[in-house]
């Protein structure tokens, strides 16, 4: 049975890290799980190694995912579904999917394969995506892209193509960021009291927000690493509760400023 109040007079806001595990991920661009107490990282050598965690958010009666993940299966089910309904919810009534880019870690999960074939994952969704994105993964130019994964989508008619910045609705703004991708976009949802900042790969972890790096996986690495800071500073500034897709402990947290850098708090 659904969670989703319907009578709230307030707006009723929460937050759920889908945990799908932690993979590293190699030149060719594949995912593999690594299990720190039994796998070696010598065995891997010059993989990064990452945690995958969409998000789920209900707002009054919507229920949002924010980015899918890998779309792994565990014991036969789609691990994001799984997650879905350990939080209490069904995934049918999932409304809305904000993507941040279209990279297969935070979009192969948009669709499932059932009986041999491509399904979409939430087929009650409206999925929303940055249309230059879009078109950058058409290009060809990347590896990172599961264009097979988009044609499902396109075929469904349940994308809705954004551009630059906007308001999606009363409570949900997107900004076209476009420093890990051209076309990578942050979402801001707004609560009564508090709201939800999720960065994408631009602020994947929150203790890049203690250092400034540029990174050679950006598109831009001198713009993400600009944002960060600037994110990181409106979180603190702002009460923020911010999201993190690739956190190694805290997924969800707000940012304090201490002296000349940042504390963590987990929420």
């Amino acid at each position: 049975m659904s969670r989703i109040n319907n009578e709230s007079k307030h707006t009723l806001m929460q937050t759920f890290s889908l945990h799908e595990g932690y993979y590293s991920v190699g030149i060719d661009k594949k995912f593999i799980p690594f299990d720190p107490k039994t796998d070696d990282k010598k065995d891997r050598k010059g993989s990064l190694f990452i945690h995958v965690q969409p998000f789920l958010v209900q707002h009054n009666n919507d229920l949002i995912v924010i980015d899918t993940g890998l779309g792994q299966h565990r014991n036969g089910e789609l691990l994001i579904h799984s997650n879905i309904r350990k939080e209490g919810f069904d995934p049918s009534d999932v409304n809305l999917v904000l993507m941040s880019h279209l990279h297969q870690d935070h979009s192969s999960g948009m669709v499932f394969e059932k009986d041999g074939k491509l399904e979409i994952t939430f087929p009650n969704a409206e999925y929303v995506i940055q249309r230059q994105e879009w078109e950058e993964a058409y290009s060809g130019n990347s590896s990172s892209y599961r264009t097979e994964v988009f044609d499902v989508l396109q075929r469904s008619g349940q994308v809705q193509f954004v551009e630059g910045n906007g308001q999606l609705n009363d409570y949900i703004r997107y900004e076209l960021s476009g420093g890990h991708t051209k076309a990578h976009q942050v979402f801001h949802i707004e609560g009564d009291d508090q709201l939800v900042f999720y960065g994408g790969d631009e602020w994947p972890e929150p203790e890049q927000a203690l250092r400034q790096f540029m990174a050679k996986y950006d598109y831009d690495g001198r713009k993400a690493m600009e944002l960060r800071e600037q994110y990181a500073n409106s979180a603190a500034e702002n009460n923020w509760k911010c999201l993190f897709y690739h956190a190694n402990d805290t997924s969800i947290a707000t940012i304090a400023k201490q002296d000349e850098s940042f504390k963590i708090i987990p929420a």
